[in-house]
């Protein structure tokens, strides 16, 4: 919910290592460059995508934008982190949507983390597995598997 320089700001002066912006970045292409020539690594752009279209407000609002293109744009206006989440694998355990993530990746320059739909070790192998193919997958986002204990972070470790 970040949407004003001054609150990314004040949670850079507080410490945060990243600050997120969402529907502010897709409205406002200008914003996201002046952001990133700012602050750097400690702006990411998250990128929730439904149907391989942006979603916004909170994945209320489906735009007309993809979700490769979005992702193109904010790489080349310097980003060097974006967060990708497929809204329709979020939350639901039974993987993450690779080809997607994949696409986003092949997209872009910048660093690309994977969210949404991570339901056991083996799909984070897989995703491992991906980042073999593409450097720029950097990370995963695990929530709910975490939360249910489906995922442990001493299995990951194995």
């Amino acid at each position: 919910g970040l949407r004003s320089r001054s609150q990314i700001e004040d949670a850079i002066a507080m410490g945060v290592t990243r600050c997120v912006v969402g529907t502010k970045a897709c409205e406002s292409p200008t914003f996201v460059e002046e952001l990133a020539g700012a602050f750097g690594a400690h702006i990411a752009v998250g990128i929730d995508a439904r149907d391989g279209f942006v979603a916004v407000n909170g994945w209320t609002e489906k735009t007309k934008l993809t979700a490769v293109e979005f992702a193109r744009q904010v790489s080349d206006r310097g980003v060097a982190h974006i967060i990708f989440t497929d809204v329709a694998t979020d939350g639901m355990l039974t993987g993450p949507n690779y080809i997607a993530i994949a696409g986003v990746c092949d997209a872009v320059n910048c660093f690309v983390i994977a969210s949404g739909g991570v339901g056991s070790a083996a799909h984070i192998r897989r995703l491992q597995a991906l980042s073999e193919q593409r450097d720029n997958l950097t990370g995963v986002i695990i929530g709910k598997a975490l939360y249910d204990g489906r995922v442990s972070l001493e299995t990951l470790e194995k």
